[in-house]
């Protein structure tokens, strides 16, 4: 891109997963469609080249639990990024609300305390069918969307490290 005929520093991300160390923090609540989420993940990163021993998979109660836990792995050293996977679907109480805002909330904390590149995964849907749609039948799969986003990150950070 330029501006005014000069060319602009543009720093950008990739898709490859070789050499990442990722941990998923995925949701056992709504497992039908948390355990799709995970699969597209998990497909994803092993075509980008992610080696397997550089995968941990963490199973949580609840969506409630996922910012507990994605903080644990992001303090642990042992992860370039991670991956935030759930689904919250609408009930009839404002339970849904609370929870669907405390958790997005902390998720991005986890990320902005942490340095690390957390990406988030988490449905929150009107109905388990819209859930399951987004969870790959008929809207993409939006495990894979938030594995590759934590990967183009930890690029766009890897980049701008060594620019800055």
């Amino acid at each position: 891109m330029q501006i005014g005929g000069r060319a602009l520093k543009e720093i950008d991300g990739a898709l490859s997963a070789e050499g990442i160390r990722v941990g998923l923090v995925v949701s056992r609540f709504n497992e039908l469609v948390t355990e799709r989420l995970l699969e597209g993940a998990l497909g994803y990163l092993r075509r980008a080249g992610a080696d397997p021993d550089d995968l941990t998979v963490v199973r949580v109660p609840g969506s409630f639990e996922i910012p507990q836990a994605a903080r644990r792995l992001a303090e642990s050293g042992r992860c370039d990024a991670v991956v935030c996977l759930g689904t919250l679907i609408k009930g009839e109480t404002d339970h849904y609300d609370y929870l669907a805002s405390t958790v997005t909330s902390a998720i991005a904390r986890v990320g902005l305390e942490s340095g690390l590149p957390v990406s988030y995964g988490v449905l929150t849907a009107a109905t388990s069918r819209q859930a399951l749609e987004r969870a790959g039948i008929k809207h993409g799969n939006k495990g894979v969307e938030a594995a590759q986003a934590a990967i183009e990150m930890v690029h766009v950070f890897r980049n701008l490290k060594s620019e800055i």
